[in-house]
């Protein structure tokens, strides 16, 4: 088991681990779906060209907060595409319209529009594949990417938990600006959506003291609409337990071409700006701080 003493910036096929030289925070960052490692195969098997086949990635949310470490908090990045294995899902989450000999499993409204854990479409519900892939297949992604990525995430966060008797996940994604525009230029879109899953994933005061990060650093917030958190609150936020997940989506708008998937000229403001509540965020999870479950 991964310590608070031991813990190591590491490079896997799955993952990289940017550790802080001391990790004194007990927030752990996470972007799993900035992954950009298309491989050639996988880039032949699809019928989609080159950036089409990246609309549903987190594009650079990376290398927006890649100076996490220097606030004392490690930042686990995946580098499989989400167009390849989704790490916000659950392994089980088979399509059987795309994995052959995948069984039906109810109701799922994430397999049945395409987005299951080896998804089928991409963004706009655009088909990635001509026709299923091999059941092996999806067993070899899950095993080499998708269980990597969750121990290492697991490991993170109990390390932390083991120091500071609790542990904050900040799950970081981006959303597409038609996401949050509103066609009333009287509402102003949120440029931050923080999700809680309704309040079951972390404590109200946790989640409020994240909001205001982000509004003292300038950036409008909104919770949980449109999106509250996926399989990963879910999974590992446990207040109860002391254990916190918060998924935020940044607006692609405010730092992104998405046309191209290239940063746009907003790049580097955005960044400052995060910077910003990030530092504010890693200090929630400095051992002063403690965090009463509700």
């Amino acid at each position: 088991m991964m310590t608070l003493m031991d813990i190591r910036s590491e490079t896997t096929p799955a993952y990289k681990i940017l550790a802080p030289k001391v990790w004194e925070s007990a927030v752990v960052f996470a972007s799993p779906h900035s992954g950009r490692d298309y491989s050639n195969t996988f880039k032949g098997q699809s019928i989609l060209d080159p950036v089409t086949l990246r609309s549903s990635e987190d594009a650079y949310v990376d290398q927006l907060i890649d100076y996490v470490p220097e606030f004392g908090a490690p930042l686990l990045l995946a580098h499989a595409p989400r167009a390849f294995v989704d790490l916000n899902r659950s392994a089980d989450e088979l399509d059987p319209a795309i994995v052959n000999g995948a069984q039906t499993r109810g109701q799922n409204p994430r397999i049945s529009s395409g987005l299951g854990v080896i998804p089928r479409v991409v963004a706009n519900g655009r088909p990635i594949y001509r026709g299923k892939i091999p059941m092996q297949e999806a067993k070899d992604r899950l095993r080499t990417y998708w269980r990597p990525y969750h121990d290492a995430l697991l490991c993170l966060l109990k390390a932390a938990k083991l120091r500071h008797g609790y542990s904050v996940l900040i799950d970081v994604h981006s959303m597409p600006h038609d996401a949050v525009s509103s066609p009333s230029k009287l509402v102003t879109p949120p440029e931050i959506v923080i999700g809680d899953r309704h309040g079951s994933s972390a404590s109200r005061a946790l989640v409020e003291e994240v909001e205001a990060c982000f509004a003292n650093a300038g950036l409008k917030t909104a919770r949980n609409t449109p999106f509250a958190g996926a399989f990963i609150t879910q999974h590992y936020g446990r207040p109860s337990a002391n254990q916190h997940a918060i998924q935020i989506e940044i607006d692609r708008g405010i730092y992104l071409n998405e046309a191209q998937v290239a940063p746009s000229d907003r790049f580097t403001e955005t960044r400052e700006k995060l910077l910003q509540a990030v530092e504010g965020i890693a200090r929630l999870g400095a051992p002063e701080l403690p965090l009463a479950a509700e």
